[in-house]
């Protein structure tokens, strides 16, 4: 009898971890579709659970839009250590930069959420940079130290840069946004043997 008490509350706990990673993962989906608007009936529907359940775990529409956002942006800047120890410094850099398009491009009903102006949002560009910018800038540095990429280049000039190569083009879509990253990351290459010296981090 004890031992089914004392077993309870874990199995709870579990279970709302599991609720909590369903949601995060079905409004991921159905804001990339619907829009971060869409109906809380359409998303519980979506993660197999009750709309009392998202209520529970997300009171607010932009509790669950921040914990989707930073869920994503976590996503994003866990992946630098992971591609860095799987591959050279330039391609790890290469293979990061088009998974940020990836998350750019399709987040784009987050990001109007974000500009709105709503004070719930307030601190989220600060956790964008905060999580994405040092991992950003220790596969740069890599690169540089590597004379793969040049020199005269920041972290957070490659954030803007890409994030602008994603805005909206009418009648195009990701492929056309990693295309154009494309062309960036072998404007990175040029000069790379001899921008090292001319420029300094």
């Amino acid at each position: 009898m004890t031992e089914t008490v004392g077993r309870a509350p874990r199995r709870l706990r579990a279970d709302a971890r599991r609720n909590a990673g369903s949601l995060l993962a079905a409004a991921k989906a159905v804001f990339a579709t619907s829009g971060v608007d869409a109906p809380a009936k359409e998303i519980a529907d979506a993660a197999g659970v009750g709309v009392g359940t998202l209520y529970r775990h997300f009171p607010q529409r932009s509790d669950l839009v921040k914990a989707v956002f930073q869920h994503e942006v976590d996503a994003c800047a866990d992946a630098a250590p992971a591609l860095a120890a799987a591959h050279e410094p330039g391609a790890a850099l290469a293979r990061w930069l088009h998974r940020y398009t990836e998350f750019v491009a399709t987040k784009r009903g987050l990001a109007t959420a974000l500009h709105s102006g709503d004070p719930a949002y307030g601190a989220l560009p600060g956790y964008f940079m905060g999580r994405l910018e040092p991992a950003l800038g220790s596969l740069l540095d890599a690169a540089i130290a590597r004379g793969e990429i040049r020199a005269d280049i920041s972290a957070r000039d490659l954030l803007f840069a890409v994030a602008n190569l994603c805005l909206p083009v009418p009648g195009e879509g990701v492929p056309y946004s990693q295309r154009m990253v494309a062309l960036l990351i072998d404007g990175l290459r040029y000069g790379a043997g001899t921008s090292q010296s001319q420029s300094a981090r």
